[in-house]
């Protein structure tokens, strides 16, 4: 009875898998099949059966690994930590995710766990990183006292994310630094920050809304966007002041605050003192966050 079950099982693929030239000459695959419509199964034509069985799932399986979509590009997006209650919670604006997936990545929120080997694991198995924004990091990390209008992200975030990009950093994967991503970014690199922009730099650009901002014609942001000049909404009081190793600046604002960057280790970095998924220019958006998934695409 045995005999008889495989046989039902494992006739009618075999046909078609010969018919389509899956099996080749590999066994006498023909012979075989007009000895299964007598239905004469003895112990060596069981043995038969199992090993085209195995061969018929192996051959099928592997058609349809050849087949599969590539995967996307799995791309960690740090979150806010906020202390509110007795556990606290994480968020993160839907925006950031939108933009993710919008330009083919596979979008992963990370909350802000102490844990080292959990660090090093989302290092080692993420293929890209956005940082998004935030509270102020803590003045003493760049060796200065907080002015009046700091206010100072929670511990537990800063301590995760300080980590999070100094490995990151380390291992020259993709990265796309938002805001107070860019920010961070420097300090970890070593570098300094404008703690107030209105206090400090002055009120001619509003920089908690739109406005206009000039690239470096050679930089590879110049190249991603198309254009020398763009059109931006940001939302922040702080700003790069002393540039971080491996880092250069390359767009400001027209009163000289530093409003892009770029690695200068060919790995690709790039941090942007503006918020391109809030805004309303959805291809500026697009060419940012489509750039960081190709470059992740690209590593795989």
């Amino acid at each position: 009875m045995r005999g008889w079950s495989l046989l039902l099982q494992v006739k009618k693929p075999l046909r078609i898998l010969l018919d389509a030239g899956k099996l080749g000459n590999l066994l006498k695959t023909e012979g075989f099949l007009e000895q299964m419509n007598t239905m004469t199964v003895n112990k060596q034509t069981t043995k038969k059966i199992l090993l085209l069985l195995v061969l018929a799932t192996s051959v099928v399986c592997c058609g349809c690994q050849s087949t599969r979509a590539p995967a996307k590009p799995l791309i960690g997006i740090t979150s806010v930590y906020s202390a509110n209650n007795k556990s606290g919670s994480t968020t993160v604006d839907f925006a950031y995710v939108k933009a993710i997936t919008e330009t083919g990545g596979a979008p992963l929120i990370l909350p802000t766990i102490s844990k080292e080997e959990i660090l090093i694991q989302y290092v080692e198995q993420l293929d890209g990183l956005v940082l998004v924004g935030g509270d102020d990091i803590p003045p003493s990390a760049y060796g200065q006292q907080p002015h009046e209008t700091v206010k100072i992200m929670p511990n537990r975030r800063y301590n995760f994310e300080r980590r999070l990009i100094s490995l990151w950093l380390a291992r020259g994967k993709p990265i796309l630094g938002i805001c107070l991503g860019m920010q961070f970014t420097n300090v970890v690199a070593g570098g300094s920050l404008i703690q107030d922009i209105p206090s400090q730099v002055g009120t001619t650009v509003k920089h908690r809304g739109y406005h206009h901002v000039t690239i470096e014609p050679k930089s590879s942001l110049t190249k991603i966007l198309g254009a020398e000049q763009v059109y931006v909404y940001s939302n922040h009081h702080q700003a790069v002041k002393k540039v971080g190793k491996d880092l250069k600046i390359v767009a400001r604002s027209k009163d000289g605050v530093a409003e892009a960057m770029e690695r200068t280790d060919g790995k690709f970095g790039l941090f942007v003192q503006w918020h391109p998924e809030a805004g309303d220019d959805v291809e500026q958006r697009n060419a940012i966050y489509g750039a960081l998934v190709r470059a992740c695409a690209h590593k795989k």
